[in-house]
């Protein structure tokens, strides 16, 4: 399948802008409209961004390293491109859907590819009750905060925060917690892609929380309800044997 009618998206950054001039010189600017594919060049932030930028359209996204990180990306060259995206492999990714519910009775609702996260946002540390499914799992968690990632986001701020690794395709979402104090050794759960998890946040008045979707934030949350969201699928494109399950795996060996 041709992929030669490409829509270039590129982040502030200088290198990033300089990579934009160089390939839509070299190869044209498709219209998002007219376009076979997306190529993002940036950081993994910008492939977040650009992600959810043509969720509507459908197309596939394959991402250029011009950042720090870029786990989500693939390493930079100009060189046959379009025979690079011909030949990319493909992974199918399910966002988060969270709903979350503020003190003056606003509600709020966004998408996050890696993860729903939950932070303090005051001196004190946050008291979350926890419930999947309806059903309540822990009456108070204290805790610096807590997260509910993806298995695409499993190895971003989850990981940082000691949670698992989740392979591409596990049909599990991660929950984790941040710097639990009570109960001290908890660290999180591994939930089915289909559980539904409830944040109630205690006593917020005293102990503000702040939740974010893929650093979407909502400050003074009183609830935040997080679920994977089926209807809706993310195509990210990577070289051959580069591909984002291959991603997850050596990173456990690192």
């Amino acid at each position: 399948m041709s992929r030669d009618r490409i829509a270039f998206r590129a982040s502030g950054a200088p290198a990033a802008q300089e990579a934009l001039a160089a390939l839509t010189a070299r190869y044209g600017q498709a219209p998002l409209g007219a376009a076979q594919v997306v190529v993002a060049l940036g950081g993994d932030g910008f492939m977040l961004q650009t992600l959810h930028e043509v969720q509507s359209s459908g197309l596939p996204v394959y991402g250029m390293n011009c950042g720090t990180i870029g786990f989500l990306m693939n390493v930079f060259s100009a060189e046959g491109l379009p025979d690079r995206l011909v030949s990319a492999e493909e992974a199918v990714i399910n966002p988060l859907a969270m709903r979350a519910e503020g003190a003056d009775g606003r509600v709020t609702e966004a998408l996050a590819i890696n993860e729903v996260s939950l932070l303090r946002s005051g001196p004190q540390a946050a008291k979350l009750r926890i419930s999947v499914d309806g059903r309540e799992r822990m009456a108070e968690l204290v805790c610096d905060g807590a997260l509910v990632a993806t298995p695409a986001g499993s190895t971003a701020y989850n990981y940082s925060a000691h949670g698992p690794i989740l392979p591409i395709g596990s049909d599990v979402l991660a929950l984790t917690a941040m710097a639990a104090f009570r109960p001290r050794r908890w660290r999180g759960a591994l939930l089915p892609k289909s559980a539904v998890v409830r944040f109630d946040v205690l006593e917020h008045e005293k102990r503000p929380v702040r939740a974010d979707a893929d650093s979407s934030p909502v400050p003074g949350v009183i609830s935040v309800e997080v679920r994977s969201e089926p209807k809706i699928a993310h195509r990210i494109l990577f070289d051959p044997g580069h591909g984002l399950e291959e991603r997850l795996i050596v990173e456990q060996f690192v």
